[in-house]
């Protein structure tokens, strides 16, 4: 009997890849976003070159009251979730970092959003003692910088939420990995000033399936930045404050 996964936010690109990852391993898909139109095309392409069952559902982070009803449904529809992937991303911009009411929403959908549906995956995966739930944080989670500290900061929520979560559902035998990348080349990313040793999309996807069947709980990628993570968080604070990052 094949596994069905979840995929939330599943029309992003690291979502998409991710989704190929898995449906070329033999895994079932349930594609859940807010692009009905979109999902269905994705869901159908993956379903005929893959010859796996793909069904995908209409999914509304910022309405936080409709999780359990969804989540509830998506079970329904496939029968039972073997693994979640949290793919939930929201970058906003420079506005967010200095008007609340625009931070607001990056917080709701990076943190907020989905710490709420992971309680539901958390909790049936718990009772069923088995499975996986990869969230994909973000590097920019590891340290605050004035340039996006508050998708950051709802990045580093994540990530200790997440942390949390791991230490909670070991006993269980639900594995839950972190996922933190670099740059990406994808429609968040498009046009910023900066990048360097941007990863396509699909090395993203394939090696966070690929994580499964390895130990680590948290994993940086490409790998090297947790290297570069690891300098730029032992740069001194007074020192840090003056930098233009």
């Amino acid at each position: 009997m094949r596994k069905t996964v979840l995929i939330l936010g599943a029309t992003s690109a690291i979502a998409r890849a991710t989704a190929a990852a898995f449906a070329a391993q033999g895994f079932d898909l349930y594609l859940a976003g807010r692009d009905a139109d979109e999902l269905s095309r994705i869901a159908a392409d993956l379903a005929i070159r893959y010859r796996i069952t793909a069904n995908s559902g209409l999914f509304a982070a910022e309405a936080l009251d409709s999780h359990g009803r969804f989540f509830t449904q998506a079970i329904a529809e496939m029968g039972e979730m073997h693994g979640v992937v949290l793919a939930l991303g929201y970058l906003g911009d420079q506005q967010a970092a200095r008007d609340f009411s625009a931070g607001a929403e990056v917080i709701l959908i990076n943190f907020t959003a989905a710490a709420s549906i992971l309680s539901h995956c958390a909790s049936y995966l718990e009772a069923r003692k088995q499975g996986f739930i990869i969230g994909i944080s973000s590097v920019a989670g590891d340290r605050g910088r004035q340039s996006n500290y508050t998708y950051g900061a709802a990045k580093g929520a994540l990530s200790l939420y997440l942390q949390g979560l791991r230490n909670r559902l070991f006993a269980s035998g639900v594995r839950v990995i972190t996922v933190k990348p670099g740059f990406v080349d994808t429609a968040m990313t498009y046009g910023m000033p900066g990048l360097f040793l941007v990863a396509s999309p699909q090395y993203i996807g394939e090696r966070i399936v690929q994580a499964l069947g390895k130990s680590a709980d948290v994993i940086y990628l490409p790998w090297f930045w947790r290297y570069i993570m690891l300098i730029i968080k032992s740069i001194p604070e007074t020192l840090f404050k003056r930098l233009k990052l």
